[in-house]
């Protein structure tokens, strides 16, 4: 993909998280959390997740926590949903 901003992340001992490359956060409790990426979504879960530092205009973000989990999901855009459902 063109213009893909980089994504990095560094878990320390399952309660910091450190993540670049994030352009929004869809949403946020103490039990999940789900940012956006150029390449999908991450969903976060956990226990008492905090996100300590955010800012989408450097695409830098920081959650502390007892996170048990880190899943990638696909990114969908309402044209390609609209093409799997149309057979587009």
């Amino acid at each position: 993909m063109e213009n893909e901003t980089q994504h990095t992340l560094t878990l320390t001992n399952r309660s910091s998280l450190s993540l670049t490359g994030i352009s929004d956060v869809d949403a946020f409790n103490e039990q999940e959390i789900v940012a956006i990426c150029d390449t999908g979504e991450l969903v976060i879960k956990g226990d008492n997740l905090h996100i300590e530092e955010l800012s989408i205009e450097s695409g830098l973000m920081t959650v502390s926590g007892k996170i048990s989990s880190l899943t990638y999901n696909e990114k969908f855009t309402k044209s390609s949903v609209l093409k799997r459902l149309f057979g587009g």
